[in-house]
């Protein structure tokens, strides 16, 4: 069978992967996978479950990008959408009605929708769950992709790559809250790119800042400094990844036990987020406020055992717990609950830290990537022989048993 299989490709990309990463997923050289887009060859039989996995759709949808671009039936651009399963197509059927009755194949109609479902999923991440959003992200990155061959003024050109790099920027973070690590590697590249492609130094920060705090989790301290540093150096001056790259490096101090440095980072994120005005609402995910500066600043000084960590703790819960419900907690507050916890032990407030260490796991808002920390406090009341150790650690491993 010859015939280039774009669609394949386009495919391969909204997922984002590049053909070196596909392949290495696959478990097929790269020169192969040329080959499957160029029409050359076809996968074979036990190669196809595992390209349908990776790609996330069907049998079925394979065989449909396997078929030659020459012999693929002509379908509609909102066809492409059936992919990954959405909530509702017709959000996508509204986006493809406004960009055909614009003045270009894209129209600024259409991006500026875009733009806005970008900006409500970044508000919906701290309360939702990583892979309901994840969906969604996919579907708009396969618009995006589908959009990229579409005729375009130059200016239309960049807020497209923009708004692809802002999709691809919060898939990956969704990828990580889920530690699908290859995922979240190849996303990050992709934003990046865009980035650099639109000349767009904010998202390419937030990619460093991203991966600082991936690092972070996984207990490379050094590498997320390193990387946290990084982010500075390329984030436009007074915006929101300059702050949170700030506040990146306070945390990765305060883990390697750098007592005067933390505390330098902390006075610096308060003291540029004082100016800070935001625009997108104050739970945007990439727009810092107040809120944020409160709950970095609890993790960091819990991390490097002050006290203070529990004042700012409790005003975090205080601000941000939606009465005695913890099942409407903000992923913030199971993290804020967290701090208070180690604060507690730190002081030999026992049931205290037992008692808010056992709500926050129980709140179901603490993400696979977040779950180290939760063990943290658990280790810690295991070795102090508590009565209540037992509990929490049923409890934790409660919590790891959602994450398979």
């Amino acid at each position: 069978m010859t015939g280039k299989r774009r669609r394949l490709a386009e495919r391969r990309k909204a997922c984002g992967f590049n053909q070196e990463d596909f392949a290495e997923a696959v478990g097929v050289d790269r020169s192969t996978v040329q080959r499957w887009e160029n029409g050359k060859t076809d996968p074979q039989p036990w190669h196809r479950p595992k390209i349908a996995k990776i790609l996330e759709i069907t049998a079925s949808a394979l065989d449909t990008l396997l078929i030659p671009d020459a012999y693929a039936p002509t379908q509609p651009p909102s066809t492409w959408l059936t992919a990954v399963p959405p909530a509702s197509d017709d959000e996508f059927d509204a986006y493809e009605l406004a960009r055909r009755v614009g003045a270009s194949d894209v129209g600024k109609e259409t991006l500026g929708r875009l733009e806005s479902a970008f900006d409500e999923l970044a508000m919906k991440y701290p309360v939702s769950p990583p892979q309901e959003l994840l969906d969604r992200v996919r579907k708009h990155s396969v618009y995006v992709a589908h959009l990229m061959d579409a005729r375009m003024t130059l200016a239309e050109q960049r807020r497209l790559h923009i708004v692809g790099g802002w999709f691809q920027l919060l898939g990956a973070t969704l990828h990580i809250d889920l530690k699908q690590h290859h995922a979240a590697t190849a996303r990050l590249r992709t934003a990046a790119t865009l980035a650099r492609h639109a000349e767009f130094q904010e998202i390419e920060a937030w990619c460093y800042e991203t991966d600082a705090w991936r690092v972070l989790t996984d207990g490379d301290y050094s590498r997320a400094l390193e990387l946290s540093q990084t982010a500075q150096q390329l984030a436009p001056a007074g915006t929101s990844v300059a702050i949170q790259a700030t506040a990146q490096e306070g945390r990765a101090r305060a883990r390697l036990g750098e007592r005067a440095q933390t505390y330098a980072a902390i006075q610096r994120v308060q003291q540029i987020s004082e100016t800070l005005v935001p625009r997108k609402g104050t739970e945007h995910h990439y727009q810092y406020d107040p809120g944020k500066s409160l709950a970095y600043t609890a993790t960091t000084l819990a991390w490097i055992g002050d006290p203070a960590a529990e004042t700012y703790a409790r005003e975090v819960i205080a601000r941000l717990a939606p009465a005695d419900d913890i099942h409407k907690w903000p992923r913030r507050v199971a993290s804020a609950n967290i701090d208070l916890a180690l604060a507690l032990l730190g002081g030999n407030r026992l049931d205290e830290a037992c008692d808010a260490a056992q709500r926050a796991i129980l709140s179901g808002r603490i993400v696979p990537s977040n779950h180290w920390r939760a063990l943290e406090v658990v280790k810690a009341v295991e070795m102090r022989r508590l009565p209540e150790a037992s509990d929490l650690r049923e409890a934790y491993q409660g919590l790891k048993a959602l994450e398979n």
